[in-house]
């Protein structure tokens, strides 16, 4: 490689057709390539440039052009990213709330983001949808194999609980006259699993303990949705309110999946707290709001508790602005991942002004807002159950920036998809480059036969 063939990389307009179709689509994708961040000059050893002397400026160039045109060893990459992992967790688990790590989009937190997304992944596969099962709304699998089962081998991890939620929603007595699945109260939401391999330890610089929810299931989580008004959530009356669906499933039962969760980190917090530990919280629309109200209720409950981390995909809001002032003052780091083409991060309620958006670090937030009313009546809205406030770090991505999802034709119900969240975390570079021109498709095989022409 020539250092006089070096050029900056720019985004470029993509045209992309398919003949899998009689007819051509044709779109305008911006997509750019990605170098990776590890291959730095923090990590190798790169000669100097001097130009002292003819010969020895150009016995530096030959040097720079041979590292250039050599390629990284595979094993030794995995290695710096290890090691970089391993002295770093704190800020990929949100410390100094990801600054500097989302635009452009750091390659050791896009892996983490991605590795609790398949967490959440697992308890999907793990769930029994089948209504017409005996079996309906539980776990398909046993502890010691659910990961395994669930497509995820050789984690590291070990699933220790498995967690419910109840719904607290009183039925009418004809419900007696429905199937019995329309009635299920209390159904599988989760499970906890902690890392016990030495190795995954030692690379991930701690052991890490994962809480993983999956999204709306069932007939009375659905109901449970849609009861969108605020109510209070903190037992001192700070003013901390949040959805009363999402409370119902998460402190009702005999059981409750409030108690479960108290009682496996109580567990964890006398067997690992002498050592290096973390509590991610992980979730999916649904999920995401259950993770949000578990570490706030963990961070409230426990006096002393490891660095809690909330990674959630296409949550809703959970709570209002008092509600978010508590998870900052307790120190939860929220990071929220974001399809700005899907509705459901979107409600319910409302927020009052384009400023309360929560941190974006990709794009401004464009979702249903109140902004510039006069004073008096903004206080009088404030006081209604129906003003939220979004919490924490937002990673904003967009089902538009991908070829492979508009492609297949614009799909709302897609952009809410798991699958989609995941797609969109592994390709995204930069705001100002969305999609990765090495980008991969995201479910099956589609459109087998594009082709690509770069429009200079």
């Amino acid at each position: 490689m020539k250092l006089s063939c070096i050029k900056t990389v720019q985004p470029c307009i993509t045209t992309l057709k398919t003949t899998a179709a009689p007819k051509v689509i044709k779109m305008s994708v911006i997509r750019c390539t990605l170098v990776d961040q590890l291959v730095t000059t923090k990590n190798l050893r790169l000669p100097k440039l001097t130009v002292d002397r003819d010969h020895d400026r150009q016995h530096r160039i030959n040097d720079w052009e041979n590292l250039l045109s050599s390629p990284v060893d595979d094993h030794q990459h995995s290695s710096l990213r290890s090691s970089s992992l391993s002295k770093r967790w704190k800020e990929y688990q949100g410390i100094r709330n990801w600054d500097g790590l989302l635009d452009p989009l750091d390659e050791n937190l896009r892996r983490e983001i991605l590795r609790y997304g398949k967490f959440v992944d697992a308890a999907y596969k793990s769930f029994d949808f089948d209504p017409s099962s005996s079996s309906y709304a539980t776990c398909k699998f046993p502890k010691s194999s659910l990961l395994d089962r669930s497509g995820l081998p050789d984690t590291g991890y070990r699933l220790t609980r498995n967690l419910r939620a109840t719904s607290g929603i009183q039925l009418p007595r004809w419900v007696d006259r429905a199937p019995s699945w329309v009635a299920t109260q209390s159904s599988w939401i989760g499970y906890v699993a902690v890392c016990q391999d030495k190795e995954e330890i030692a690379r991930l610089g701690r052991r890490d303990a994962v809480i993983s929810f999956r999204g709306t299931a069932t007939p009375l989580e659905w109901l449970e949705n849609l009861r969108a008004t605020l109510t209070d959530v903190s037992p001192v009356n700070d003013g901390s309110m949040v959805e009363s669906g999402f409370l119902s499933l998460y402190t009702s039962g005999a059981e409750s999946l409030q108690q479960m969760v108290r009682a496996e980190i109580a567990r964890l917090l006398q067997s690992y707290g002498d050592e290096p530990l973390s509590l991610t919280i992980t979730g999916h629309s649904l999920g995401a709001a259950l993770a949000t109200l578990a570490a706030y209720d963990i961070k409230t409950h426990f006096k002393r508790t490891p660095l809690v981390t909330v990674i959630s995909f296409g949550g809703p809001r959970v709570g209002n602005r008092n509600f978010r002032s508590q998870l900052e003052k307790q120190g939860t780091k929220i990071l929220r991942i974001v399809n700005s083409d899907d509705l459901i991060t979107k409600v319910p309620g409302f927020v009052l002004d384009e400023n309360d958006g929560g941190d974006s670090h990709v794009e401004s937030n464009k979702d249903v807002r109140v902004a510039s009313l006069p004073s008096w009546i903004q206080k009088r809205v404030e006081d209604t159950p129906w003003v939220y406030a979004e919490v924490g770090k937002e990673l904003r991505l967009s089902s538009r920036d991908s070829p492979y999802l508009l492609g297949s034709g614009f799909n709302v119900a897609t952009c809410h998809e798991l699958g989609t969240y995941l797609h969109l975390v592994e390709n995204f570079v930069s705001s100002t480059c969305p999609f990765r021109a090495t980008a991969r498709k995201m479910l099956g095989k589609r459109n087998t036969r594009e082709t690509t022409r770069l429009v200079q």
